[in-house]
């Protein structure tokens, strides 16, 4: 059952739009400030909201699993600003990779590295892998240019809960375990991004999401998810 803002000992979850109408820029540098002090920022992105926490701190990881109720037997993913850090969270880019980012980045491709030593391991869960993704939604994008750090992009909800779509239900599933909402409206809430592991050759399809395997298909031979 979903949480209720007040069953809460925190301060209440303080929601911000960052639509046109508002500042985004001041909502952004407020978010960023609670990000790099290993708070938790709800953000919009391409699909659901997310939830973001800075990557590198392995305190804020922790608190986002608690958070969310997630095992440590699920991996996180991760958005970065640029293309450019890539290599920094990375052991090897592979040429295939390479060729998949120049094509559906920024979007709903997330893919599949082995995690680079800049990594905390609570977010590969043990498989030593971890996933990466640009997001194409200017609000995930500023945050992460914001605090010069990849962030968390795991749906903003508490596990086996469906993700949310604007930030109202956000509130209602993690109350008061967020220290801020950003506000972007209804987010298309159709699908997931598609995750690909490019660790293997070929590469795999491990989630079907926004990117179809027909898409990927035109660019690579892969193999198919797993049924059953």
């Amino acid at each position: 059952m979903s949480r209720g803002i007040e069953n809460s000992g925190r301060h209440p979850v303080r929601i911000i739009k960052v639509s046109s109408s508002g500042d985004p820029k001041r909502a952004i540098s407020e978010a960023g400030q609670i990000l790099l002090s290993g708070g938790l920022v709800a953000y919009p992105t391409e699909s659901f909201y997310g939830l973001a926490a800075d990557a590198t701190n392995e305190t804020a990881i922790k608190r986002l699993f608690l958070a969310k109720k997630r095992g440590p037997g699920s991996p996180v993913l991760i958005l970065i600003p640029t293309v450019e850090v890539l290599d920094e969270y990375v052991h090897h880019i592979p040429p295939i990779a390479l060729q998949l980012i120049k094509k559906f980045w920024p979007g709903g491709l997330t893919l599949v590295f082995e995690a680079g030593p800049n990594i905390p391991p609570l977010l590969t869960s043990g498989t030593g892998k971890i996933g990466i993704r640009r997001s194409s939604n200017h609000v995930a994008t500023a945050l992460t240019r914001t605090i010069g750090v990849p962030i968390s992009g795991t749906s903003a909800n508490l596990s086996g809960e469906p993700p949310c779509r604007n930030a109202h239900e956000v509130r209602r599933s993690l109350g008061n375990d967020v220290d801020l909402i950003l506000d972007g409206g209804d987010t298309k809430g159709e699908i997931g991004s598609t995750v690909l592991d490019v660790t293997v050759d070929p590469p795999r399809i491990l989630r079907q999401g926004m990117v179809s395997q027909d898409e990927i298909l035109t660019n690579i031979r892969i193999c198919h998810p797993e049924t059953g």
